[in-house]
């Protein structure tokens, strides 16, 4: 499994990434996020699936552009890099599922290009179909999206700021590491404000956010304790 975040606010974009591998017993550590820039055209692409499938995908969409193909609108990059999705599928999809192993590849892409009005979000299924965010759907996570999700519901919408959007979502990866030991540090960060046409990396290991967790526990803890107990007391007074 995985943990990728995709956010969209009026401000711009947020994106995280773990780089937790789990092949059977073996845990390695591999960068999920791929990121190309030129002149008016940034574009981050995030996965969730089979590594092989990832790799291929990625170098066949690297060829064209390498190739100079250009895309002025992000809907037209993400249908593209579709469509290498497909390409592996024909070269390798009966061969993977006769190792029992299933074709699966769930794509996260975002950025702005020369000719969009705005920044954009995009789902990109394995099929090579995707769906666009609106402002109805502020995020998306794909890989292990449990744990998550409850955080993100409650304090982000469209209005919230890039950096509220990021502290929410280190918050939704922390408790998704916290209850799954295939999610994990380091974590890729990718920043994109809207008409900057400049994507912004960062990488942060455990240790760079030990200070975040323990507050965000300890802040939990206090306002555990400070909701009001009255509503209790008839069903404890049971027990007397």
């Amino acid at each position: 499994m995985t943990y990728c975040l995709g956010i969209k606010v009026k401000e711009g974009l947020v994106a995280l990434a773990d780089t937790r591998i789990t092949a059977g017993t073996n845990t390695t550590t591999k960068k999920k996020m791929y990121v190309t820039q030129q002149d008016n055209y940034s574009m981050f692409i995030m996965t969730s699936g089979l590594r092989s499938v990832r790799d291929k995908a990625v170098h066949y969409f690297e060829d064209l552009i390498s190739e100079g193909v250009v895309y002025n609108k992000l809907y037209k990059a993400v249908n593209a890099f579709g469509e290498q999705i497909k390409r592996v599928a024909e070269e390798d999809k009966a061969s993977l599922e006769r190792a029992g192993l299933k074709f699966n590849l769930n794509t996260i892409v975002g950025g702005q290009l020369k000719d969009d009005k705005d920044h954009k979000l995009f789902l990109l299924y394995s099929e090579g179909n995707w769906v666009e965010l609106d402002e109805g759907s502020p995020y998306v996570i794909i890989g292990n999206s449990g744990q998550g999700k409850a955080i993100l519901n409650r304090v982000l919408n469209e209005n919230s700021t890039m950096k509220q959007a990021l502290k929410a979502g280190f918050l939704s990866f922390d408790s998704t590491r916290v209850s799954n030991n295939d999610v994990d540090f380091p974590i890729d960060v990718v920043l994109y404000k809207k008409d900057s046409f400049a994507i912004a990396e960062h990488r942060y290991e455990q240790k760079d956010m030990e200070e975040i967790s323990r507050i965000w526990a300890e802040k939990l803890k206090q306002a555990l304790d400070d909701i009001p107990e009255e509503w209790m007391e008839k069903t404890f007074e049971k027990m007397e």
